[in-house]
């Protein structure tokens, strides 16, 4: 069923209530778009229907005026050779043809007004239609965001956030694992023997003979240095 019956409801209608009401407005906006369109195309097919019988009705008055001045020259010529009964007849046949296009004329003003008419709901269809698009925008863009927020809060209020701290945990406990056979290792070495020890009290020794030579030599480079 339409929402819309005909092209005054649709001017007349307030798209922002009709939305506000819609327990879809998504849904009820692509309707309202939709009717309109379908209204928009039948009035200027009227319109165009109107312009060509306006068209129709201007050929058949300038015949008619062809055929007025056609009676006229025959009365013309019944009246030069005293045929008074025949120019008569043939000015009430002009007469016919004056009437029949008056009634033309009136046709065409009455289809003008029409036509003025019909244009001014294009108009206003149009922009209704205007208004419908970018009420649609706007809906369109608050569904979107309103979706967003929702799939965020389900995240965030769901099981998914819970399932990943938990991989989390796990990848410690790894890691915990690793670190301690790490250490195991470590408490699995050999103790140094008594030669090694010995050996490094040796090396010790060097060490500490080669850095008093160095300092005996560097305290001797000095005192030679203030004699001079």
């Amino acid at each position: 069923m339409s929402i819309f019956s005909r092209t005054r409801d649709i001017i007349a209608a307030n798209v922002t209530d009709l939305l506000d009401k819609a327990e879809d407005p998504a849904k009820m906006i692509r309707m309202i778009i939709m009717e309109m369109e379908e209204t928009l195309v039948e009035v200027r097919a009227s319109a165009a229907r109107t312009i060509a019988d306006q068209k129709e009705m201007r050929r058949h008055i300038a015949k008619l005026e062809g055929l007025q001045q056609s009676w006229m020259e025959k009365a013309e010529l019944a009246l030069s050779k005293d045929r008074e009964d025949l120019a008569k007849a043939a000015l009430a046949e002009r007469q016919k043809a004056v009437d029949m296009a008056d009634s033309l004329h009136a046709e065409i003003a009455v289809l003008d007004d029409g036509l003025r008419a019909s244009e001014a709901d294009i108009a206003k269809l149009q922009a209704k239609l205007r208004e419908a698009r970018s009420r649609q925008n706007a809906v369109q863009s608050r569904l979107e965001g309103a979706q967003n927020r929702v799939r965020m809060r389900e995240i965030y209020a769901g099981t998914k956030v819970d399932e990943a701290f938990s991989r989390f945990d796990l990848l410690d406990r790894h890691a915990d694992l690793v670190e301690g056979q790490a250490d195991a290792l470590a408490l699995g070495a050999a103790p140094k023997t008594l030669e090694e020890e010995i050996a490094e009290l040796k090396n010790a020794d060097k060490v500490d003979a080669e850095l008093e030579a160095l300092k005996a030599k560097r305290a001797g480079t000095a005192t030679a240095a203030r004699k001079d």
